[in-house]
C-alpha cells in the first residue's frame, strides 16, 4: 500500500517539487496551497502524513498545526514542517507535535527518507497501541 502524503504550501513551485519527488518514490501524493484548505479536506480525508510549511499567508502552519491537533481526526496524523529557514522554528515545530522538519530547497533522498521514516514510526505507533489495548482485559 502506497504511502499517502498531503503537501500545504503556498509556493506552487514547492508542491510540484515535492509532488514529483514523492510520486517518483512510489507515493500518492495531494497537494494543497493553505493551512485552511487543508483542515476542511481533513474532515473527509485521513492521509498517512502531512509535509506542511511554516510560513504561509493568512494560517501559517503553526496555527494550522494547532487547529489540527484540536480535531479528533487530525490529532495523530504525523506532520512534518516544510522550511527555508528552520533553526529559529524548530523548538516551536517540535512543542507543537511535529515529526520533524525538512528544509527548503528539498533533498530528494532525503525527503523520501524522512517521509518514509516518519510514515513507518507511525505505524509502529500504531501498532504497539492496539497490541497494548488488545491485552489490557
Amino acid at each position: 500500500m502506497a504511502e499517502w502524503i498531503v503537501v500545504v504550501d503556498d509556493d506552487t513551485t514547492n508542491l510540484k517539487a515535492a509532488g514529483h519527488i514523492l510520486s517518483r518514490a512510489n507515493m500518492r501524493v495531494t497537494a494543497l496551497k493553505s493551512g485552511s484548505l487543508l483542515l476542511d479536506y481533513l474532515d473527509k480525508n485521513q492521509p498517512d502524513l502531512i509535509l506542511l510549511d511554516v510560513l504561509m499567508p493568512e494560517l501559517d502552519g503553526f496555527e494550522t498545526m494547532r487547529r489540527l491537533r484540536e480535531r479528533p481526526a487530525g490529532k495523530n496524523i504525523p506532520v512534518i514542517f516544510l522550511s527555508a529557514s528552520e533553526e529559529e522554528q524548530v523548538p516551536t515545530g517540535l512543542a507543537l507535535g511535529a515529526a520533524d522538519f525538512i528544509k527548503k530547497p528539498f533533498v530528494p533522498e532525503l525527503l523520501v527518507l524522512r517521509v518514509r521514516n516518519a510514515v513507518e514510526l507511525d505505524r509502529l505507533r500504531r501498532k504497539y497501541a492496539s497490541e497494548n489495548t488488545e491485552a489490557v482485559p
